[in-house]
């Protein structure tokens, strides 16, 4: 058993409680290898930005149990040694779909997991989140649940439609299953291509798609509901598109991918919305970096001179996600 604590990590009833109060939401970024946690920490200890590391069950198969934890003891030393002396890290399982997986991360020194048992009954649903909500308390680590299902895919996560949170079930869901987060469905879809082209709208101006607006009769619904307690989103990569052009301008073959306007997820983190999820973007900003380092200089072939820059574009996009859309700078000590 290894505890969170002794890894210098927090768990995320605190900054919630802060997050809510404040009117900003906590950024929780995907990894999956090193150049990606070290620019997440690079982006949060220069914004001094709490910040959420998020590992889904296929990332965790990539990167090894065991290295990950040393991954984030280190990415708490790192954190220091650039100078953010009391660094706000979670280390968080996204995507949960079994007890024992989210068991094994609390006992692996996950200090936050989620279990995802939206596809279930409810009645289910409430059964499985409760367990784990039992086993991870005893141990001071929080637990994330989901009500409602998006669309999209994501690693092992994928729905063909989504199904918005039902604002009459957040009460009972969340008191009698004990979590300390709930995700909801407003709109938001797992990937890069969420939303269909029949789906969108023209911009006459540029061209590109425009999505349809999120539910957020639904979140304020909700809200009231639950006042003050902590809301997710996923699914909530706003695909920047100067990196599906310049994927596509280097070999890619990205049409039509189409993300949730940055505008619409500033709204949401003014609201109870205190952790936003962030994946694809930062699959871009890396995969970018690297066509275009690969198209521009075909003999290079030591993995620094493109994973270094991948790494750069990736914390220049973690800083404008923390600064610009969740507003959580200068929110850690």
């Amino acid at each position: 058993m290894v505890s969170y604590k002794e890894l210098g990590l927090v768990n995320t009833r605190e900054m919630f409680a802060k997050a809510v109060k404040g009117g900003y939401a906590i950024p929780a970024f995907n990894f999956n290898n090193m150049e990606q946690l070290q620019a997440i920490i690079m982006a949060a200890a220069e914004t001094k930005s709490p910040v959420i590391l998020q590992v889904s069950k296929g990332a965790r198969n990539y990167a090894n149990q065991t290295l990950l934890r040393y991954m984030a003891e280190g990415a708490v030393a790192y954190a220091k040694e650039l100078g953010w002396e009391k660094p706000e890290i979670v280390l968080h399982l996204d995507h949960g779909d079994s007890f024992e997986l989210c068991k094994s991360c609390v006992d692996m020194g996950f200090s936050s997991v989620m279990i995802d048992a939206s596809s279930l009954p409810y009645e289910e649903n409430i059964a499985l989140t409760k367990k784990v909500v039992d086993y991870a308390h005893q141990y001071d680590v929080t637990v994330e649940a989901e009500l409602g299902v998006l669309a999209g895919v994501e690693d092992e996560v994928a729905a063909e439609e989504s199904h918005y949170t039902k604002p009459e079930e957040v009460i009972d869901f969340a008191t009698r299953s004990g979590c300390d987060s709930l995700a909801i469905s407003i709109g938001t879809s797992h990937g890069a291509y969420k939303f269909t082209p029949e789906q969108c709208t023209v911009d006459p101006a540029t061209g590109r798609l425009v999505p349809p607006p999120l539910a957020f009769d639904v979140l304020h619904e909700i809200e009231q509901k639950l006042p003050g307690f902590p809301i997710v989103l996923h699914g909530s990569s706003s695909v920047p598109q100067d990196e599906v052009d310049t994927i596509n301008q280097f070999g890619g073959a990205l049409k039509a991918a189409v993300g949730i306007p940055e505008e619409q997820l500033r709204e949401a983190s003014k609201s109870a919305v205190c952790k936003i999820n962030i994946d694809s973007d930062s699959r871009l900003a890396m995969t970018a970096a690297i066509r275009k380092v690969f198209a521009e200089k075909p003999a290079e072939f030591d993995p620094r001179k493109y994973l270094g820059p991948a790494r750069d574009n990736m914390k220049k996009l973690y800083i404008h996600k923390i600064v610009n859309v969740l507003g959580s700078d200068g929110k850690a000590c």
